[in-house]
């Protein structure tokens, strides 16, 4: 078990680092080399890996094999079959100068206010249940680390979290409602934040594999794989769109994006 201190200590650590990086972005503008500004654009796309897909996409292949799969599936789908339809919205995106999901599907209907004024309402109360679901993701990897639970409200990893997110929030996302500005340092941020996603995730692999003995048993070898979910097809569908549709997607697809030549 990981003492409580400890993880506190570390993860302010890291949280300051990104802030640190966010700063510095911010300060020191368009990136340098023209190679690179592409390469950190699709590494900001990948803030749609949350909390939640790293811990429940994990929890919930542990109790069938292809429960993960739609998750990733159907964004893939989309970035391989679906390139000239995202380049299209971030093409329209830049002419309307939208700033929101609600923004950009009111300015394909006149600017109808009423429109953006349901969407941006569709999009709050559905992302109630899903900043929950990050949030408990938190809490409960917080608990199988420190092996500790929260016992006031204080002392809550979820309200901790909240509150440090907010905080970031105001001070390099909401600062300024412009499409025409882009958020650099926050980007920066986020795609240091998607390379460490991505090591993380090796190094469990190759836990995992050291754990196995670098092969895979043979009592495993001989289970028959399951069933696809009923849902399957349905859950993938979602996924396809949900690169599309999900406000943070629509933000770092479309309103960071500098260039629609960086789609490629």
């Amino acid at each position: 078990m990981v003492h409580g201190l400890s993880l506190l200590l570390v993860s302010m650590g890291y949280v300051g680092l990104l802030l640190v990086i966010a700063w510095a972005g911010d300060r020191a503008g368009p990136p340098r080399f023209p190679r690179l500004r592409p390469l950190l654009y699709s590494l900001t796309l990948a803030v749609y890996c949350t909390s939640w897909t790293m811990l429940g996409a994990v929890g919930s292949a542990a109790g069938n094999l292809w429960s993960y799969l739609p998750i990733y599936l159907g964004p893939l789908l989309l970035l391989i079959f679906g390139g000239d339809l995202m380049r299209r919205m971030v093409v329209i995106g830049q002419r309307q100068r939208t700033a929101s999901i609600a923004d950009f599907l009111a300015a394909r209907y006149g600017r109808a206010r009423e429109l953006a004024a349901l969407v941006a309402v569709v999009s709050v109360v559905a992302a109630i249940p899903y900043f929950a679901l990050q949030l408990k993701a938190i809490t409960l990897s917080v608990e199988v680390l420190t092996g500790m639970t929260a016992e006031s409200v204080v002392g809550d990893p979820a309200l901790l979290t909240a509150v440090l997110l907010a905080v970031v929030a105001i001070v390099f996302g909401t600062r300024y409602v412009d499409a025409t500005r882009h958020h650099r340092g926050l980007m920066w941020a986020i795609g240091i934040e998607s390379v460490v996603k991505l090591l993380a995730l090796v190094v469990v692999a190759l836990f995992a594999w050291q754990l196995l003995g670098g092969e895979v048993p043979d009592h495993v070898r001989q289970v028959p794989l399951p069933e696809l979910p009923d849902s399957f097809a349905v859950q993938t569908m979602l996924a396809f769109f949900a690169l599309l549709c999900l406000p943070r997607q629509f933000q770092v697809m479309v309103v960071e994006c500098q260039s629609p030549d960086d789609l490629k």
